[in-house]
């Protein structure tokens, strides 16, 4: 009979359950790293999004494809695709110190662009909590051309 330490009784010791150890430090990285790889960007809700862009000028920057913008988006907003970030922020430098608020198709690509906003210093960066959906959803006005 084989003699075990006290060590090798406790669960996380034992050699057969080292892929659920694994698993779980792999789960609890994943949990962790998009709190601690968030941009600097706030993230706004619609109603805060409306505040910015009715009683302090922000700027509505549209990040989407050029076909998702096309189909529709918010009144007077600027388009500027996401992958094209780096080359055009200059466009945008006299709203350096107004609020801008960032948009996507879900929220998901626009803290790219957010980055490179605050990268070059833009102060006031807000991305919209679910993008152009959450507008949609909350009945909000969109402009095709």
């Amino acid at each position: 009979m084989e003699e075990t330490s006290i060590f090798q009784q406790y669960f996380l010791l034992r050699i057969e359950n080292i892929f659920f150890v694994l698993a779980a430090i792999i789960s609890a990285a994943m949990l962790i790293w998009p709190a601690i790889s968030r941009s600097g960007a706030k993230e706004i809700d619609t109603s805060k999004a409306i505040e910015l862009i009715n009683y302090q000028d922000a700027l509505i920057l549209d990040v989407r494809d050029d076909s998702e913008y096309e189909s529709g988006h918010l009144p007077n907003s600027k388009h500027m695709p996401s992958e094209k970030m780096e080359e055009r922020w200059v466009e945008i430098t006299k709203y350096k110190d107004k609020p801008i608020v960032v948009i996507y198709k879900s929220g998901i690509r626009s803290s790219h662009a957010s980055n490179v906003l605050q990268k070059n210093g833009f102060k006031q960066v807000h991305n919209l909590i679910g993008g152009i959906d959450a507008w949609k959803r909350a009945s909000l006005p969109i402009v095709k051309r």
